[in-house]
């Protein structure tokens, strides 16, 4: 199967690119995880890979729409249907029935934990069991490139270990998995990680590239350093050096680290 994903992906709005010359490509059984803050384009990226935004300049490489999953922001579900009749809207649109729908049905119910809410109206549910049967209606058709925008932002714990495990499912079944995600520690378990700021890409690779490629180093403080080096993580603090570490010292702890001291060293 083909890769997916964009080439030189440009976009503009309102005179200003959100998106710039960005390239992603992600192959079937992988997770690329896109993370950034507001204003970053993550959104904007997993909208052009689905089709829904056209680029000012670039390549798309997609497969067709009836054989992508997209699952959007805070989205995704029919709120005044219940969780059946949500699954049944969806298989109804992509001519699913019989044996093939009542097994996926059954597969995706039990891994969402929805098998004893199927009566419930979609509103009625919690917002994790919510993402969740978002999830499993992007994932009802088994797609080839699968994208989710934030997937578990806002849902309890329990939640987001679940839906870690359908989204590592997925990948497993062969799906491309694009996921933009506020939560660093979910982008160190994805195979390569994007880090986008404002609408460029800032660092790309995996987990473990992504921590090497940051420029210079970052030590921890019980003390405040420089303001436009130092941020606050838990009690302690963390500054960032424009000097290559010490011999044998790692550049960054985390992911989290990574993200902020480079976009640090991209204004500096």
């Amino acid at each position: 199967m083909p890769a997916w994903g964009a080439h030189g992906l440009t976009v503009e709005r309102g005179g200003r690119a959100a998106l710039a010359d960005v390239t992603l490509t992600v192959e079937p059984g992988e997770i690329v995880a896109v993370v950034g803050g507001d204003g970053a384009g993550k959104t904007t990226l997993l909208r052009a890979l689905a089709g829904a935004i056209a680029p000012t300049s670039g390549d798309v490489a997609a497969p067709a729409l009836e054989r992508i999953g997209f699952m959007p922001t805070a989205a995704g579900v029919w709120r005044d249907l219940s969780v059946d009749e949500n699954i049944a809207f969806v298989a109804a649109a992509h001519g699913l029935s019989g044996e093939t729908l009542r097994e996926r049905r059954a597969a995706l119910l039990a891994g969402a934990g929805l098998e004893h809410a199927t009566s419930r109206l979609a509103r009625n549910l919690s917002g994790g069991m919510r993402q969740k049967l978002a999830f499993s209606l992007a994932m009802l058709h088994r797609p080839d490139l699968l994208i989710l925008d934030e997937p578990s932002t806002g849902v309890d714990p329990v939640s987001r270990v679940d839906l870690w495990r359908m989204v590592s499912l997925a990948a497993s079944q062969g799906a491309a998995v694009v996921m933009a995600t506020t939560y660093l520690d979910e982008a160190e378990r994805a195979h390569r990680v994007m880090v986008l700021d404002a609408g460029e890409i800032l660092l790309e690779g995996a987990p473990a590239q992504v921590l090497a490629s940051v420029p210079g180093h970052v030590v921890e403080s019980a003390e405040p350093g420089d303001p436009g080096r130092t941020w606050r993580r838990g009690r302690r603090y963390r500054v960032w050096s424009p000097d290559e570490p010490p011999h044998g010292t790692a550049r960054v702890a985390d992911i989290e680290d990574a993200v902020v001291a480079a976009a640090i060293a991209k204004g500096a």
